[in-house]
């Protein structure tokens, strides 16, 4: 099937569950989706998601519900996300389920067959649904075939090795995407009725993470430079458990303290279980930044012991025994993982209203890249469940639109029932662009886009750490102002991919927003601890917003709501 005539276009960047679900929403709607990235899915970071989604299905019979998870999520994210958004997610939670069940995701069972659901942190029943601890990787199987069956039909179109360049945006609003492709070495323009963005976190801004650096956060910072405004970027997640390696930090998932694993340090020849000597005995499943913020006061190294589990070991978290005897060498059977916190998700991101619309009219954002469920801290869980329901909302909510949104915003005369060509519209930017881009390539820099990378990383996160203080962070920022004025005099370095070297400017002013954030945010709340504000504060109870205008980065609380309701 070819796309008709009138039917709209709707452009994704990225191609993990969010933009998957996304895609196929909009293809179950008649609309047409083109999935731009430069990998398969199978590459997407969604992939290496473990322990499991949140839905109160209550299969355990433990009394869950959907007011507990709603009371769960807005209590662990320090009553900082919108309750209105909450409620619609958690509402939303056991319909996803049934729907990924029935394209294919292969959920761990109970023995009278229905979901088996394991305990997760800062919840009050055991909710999560889970796939071994591979749960991400069975959603992604899942979702590729139900893609792969509207591919089939025409109505989702994916480019790989495509790079997101930059938004084709004037007077406010989005008509597509200026793309890089990697085959043919330029730069196209895509024009489509919205625009999608699902590009994950940020995980490049700090090197080593949990996270794939496929998720650099140059789309976001490119949007941010060209008027998307970004929400509750100092909120970044330390997940308490991981394995370090020479690459990266290899996540031992939560799902191994839900079934029973212990966190502890030696002190005199003896172990000191420190969360159930201050939280009891659910100690170990307090909220991520709890646990973080504790591991890190005890200044000690801290260690996982799984090995009272048995056979729940073989049964019920197979990989994350793998991942540690093929990482770290260490047989969990027999002997405990010494781990440390690492950064492992961002609640910040693009502010989105209901339908996930960014300020910019006709540009969406879903999954990680966008700020709507999280507050100052994201449960376990609920990561996969935003993804998945945040792409159902934006296709709904594109689809509800009026057809003839774009001619009519645009200002551009059309003939009646057509859609505007936008080729002369913006042909000035596009040839700047290219300029602006190939101009790159005129001659070898003397600071290689690499070491600035890993050097603005090394400054993160040592100035973003889990504690933080204001000199930190101004020390931090005056870092970065150094960065930057660096970034604009590279030219070429030969020893990355072509594209590396142009991202690496958004993605420093976006390292220097979110200092500039954490800086504003005078108090204590979730995952953001300052030492020299350790409480929390009633006046900053609203969500950082932060716009940029030439060079000028604007700070405000969204005391009203705007991106809440």
């Amino acid at each position: 099937m070819s796309e008709v005539k009138g039917m709209k276009k709707i452009l994704i960047i990225g191609s993990g569950i969010s933009g998957m679900t996304a895609a196929i929403s909009c293809a179950q709607k008649g609309m047409h989706a083109i999935m731009v990235s430069p990998f398969m899915s199978e590459r997407a970071q969604s992939v290496m998601a473990e322990g499991g989604i949140n839905a109160a299905l209550d299969n355990m019979g433990e009394g869950d519900s959907v007011e507990k998870h709603i009371e769960d999520t807005l209590k662990g994210g320090n009553m900082l996300a919108g309750e209105l958004a909450v409620r619609d997610l958690c509402e939303k939670a056991p319909e996803i389920i049934r729907w990924l069940e029935n394209l294919g995701t292969v959920f761990s069972l109970k023995a009278d067959g229905r979901i088996d659901q394991r305990a997760f942190g800062g919840q009050s029943c055991r909710r999560t649904c889970y796939c071994g601890a591979s749960t991400g990787k069975q959603i992604v199987t899942a979702l590729i075939m139900e893609a792969r069956r509207y591919e089939a039909m025409g109505l989702i179109e994916r480019r790989i090795w495509n790079d997101f360049h930059s938004g084709l945006i004037r007077d406010g609003r989005c008509y597509g995407a200026l793309i890089y492709n990697e085959a043919s070495g330029q730069l196209e323009p895509v024009y489509a009725d919205a625009v999608i963005m699902a590009t994950g976190g940020q995980n490049a801004l700090f090197g080593k993470t949990t996270g794939s650096t496929q998720c650099d956060g140059y789309a976001a910072g490119r949007l941010f430079m060209q008027g998307a405004m970004l929400k509750n970027l100092e909120f970044i997640q330390y997940h308490p458990t991981t394995l370090e390696t020479g690459q990266k930090k290899m996540l031992v998932s939560e799902a191994a303290r839900g079934e029973g694993g212990r966190l502890y340090y030696e002190e005199d020849g003896r172990r000191v279980y420190f969360m159930e000597d201050m939280y009891g005995e659910k100690g170990n499943l307090m909220p991520r930044d709890v646990v973080s913020r504790c591991m890190y006061d005890t200044k000690r190294q801290v260690y996982l012991d799984m090995t009272m589990l048995g056979e729940k070991i073989d049964s019920k978290i197979p990989e994350i025994r793998d991942v540690c005897l093929k990482y770290g060498g260490i047989d969990i059977h027999k002997e405990s993982v010494p781990v440390s916190p690492s950064v492992h998700f961002f609640m910040g991101g693009f502010a989105v209203d209901a339908g996930h619309m960014t300020n910019i009219e006709g540009l969406y954002a879903v999954g990680e890249c966008a700020s709507r469920y999280h507050g100052a801290n994201r449960l376990g869980g609920n990561s996969l469940l935003a993804a998945v329901y945040s792409g159902m909302t934006a296709a709904e909510a594109i689809y509800a639109k009026s057809d003839s949104a774009v001619s009519e915003s645009s200002g551009i005369e059309t003939a009646s029932g057509e859609k505007p060509d936008f080729s002369e519209y913006f042909k000035e930017y596009i040839e700047e662009e290219r300029g602006k881009f190939f101009g790159l390539f005129g001659s070898e820099s003397k600071f290689p886009v690499m070491y600035l990378r890993d050097m603005a990383a090394e400054t993160m996160n040592r100035d973003l750490g889990i504690v933080r203080d204001e000199e930190q962070l101004q020390n931090g920022i005056a870092d970065l102002d150094y960065y930057i004025d660096l970034a604009e005099h590279i030219r070429y370095d030969r020893s990355v991919l072509p594209y590396f070297n142009y991202s690496v400017g958004a993605i420093l002013v976006l390292a220097k927003a979110t200092l500039i954030c954490a800086r504003e945010r005078r108090e204590s709340r979730g995952a953001h601890y300052r030492s020299d504000y350790p409480e929390t504060s009633e006046d900053m109870r609203a969500a950082t917003l932060i716009s940029y205008d030439d060079g000028e980065f604007n700070v405000s609380l969204d005391r009203e709501g705007r991106f809440e309701r």
